[in-house]
């Protein structure tokens, strides 16, 4: 686990990014990552962007408690429970951000070429305030934030083997985020994106 003293803040205000280098040795790091390249089931999904369908940058899956689905630009994923070595990590994150997240969004970065762009994890289901968490696995790769409105308030940080970021309070309101394409990369990187869905603000 992260020393306390190494945890590192992001952003400087409206919200709060924490980075915990190190949450997982190299060595569990290692294993976690040969583990979910051979157990999760890996899909090259399409989503729709400005009214056009294109199939994702990036090999996903989506995993939950049985009932909890997620739907994001026009693709709706069923919750189905948990495998290993996902839930184990679902375990360990959850103590860490004090929240008992029911759901996690899966990706596989096969190269530099495989990217995020820029958007904030806001759907409704969230809840106003979410607490999201992020754990990083083989290659380090640029996580970047923005000002959502103005666009030019930047900070980046560098996702690391074995590493956990954690977004909460008014980030999602205030910041934007994505992971940059590189030339230079040519290795995977796995990183699995925690979440706490619910009907948040329904009435019944």
């Amino acid at each position: 686990m992260t020393d306390p003293k190494d945890i590192r803040s992001v952003i400087p205000h409206h919200g709060e990014v924490l980075l915990y280098p190190g949450f997982f040795t190299v060595e569990t790091a290692d294993e976690l990552m040969t583990s979910l390249l051979s157990n999760i089931p890996w899909k090259q999904e399409p989503i729709r962007i400005f009214g056009k369908e294109v199939m994702q940058p990036r090999l996903t899956c989506w995993m939950a408690d049985k009932t909890v689905d997620y739907t994001y630009s026009g693709t709706t994923m069923k919750g189905k429970g948990w495998i290993e070595p996902a839930d184990s990590i679902l375990d360990l994150v959850s103590a860490v951000a004090g929240i008992r997240f029911n759901g996690a969004l899966f990706n596989l970065y096969r190269n530099g070429q495989d990217s995020m762009g820029w958007h904030r994890d806001n759907e409704k289901e969230l809840g106003p305030n979410p607490v999201i968490a992020s754990v990083t696995f083989g290659q380090e790769r640029v996580f970047r934030f923005r000002d959502y409105k103005t666009k030019k308030e930047k900070y980046e940080v560098l996702l690391t083997h074995g590493s956990l970021l954690i977004m909460k309070g008014e980030t999602q309101h205030y910041w934007e985020h994505s992971i940059p394409k590189s030339k230079s990369i040519n290795d995977q990187r796995i990183n699995i994106t925690f979440r706490q869905l619910g009907n948040f603000g329904e009435s019944s």
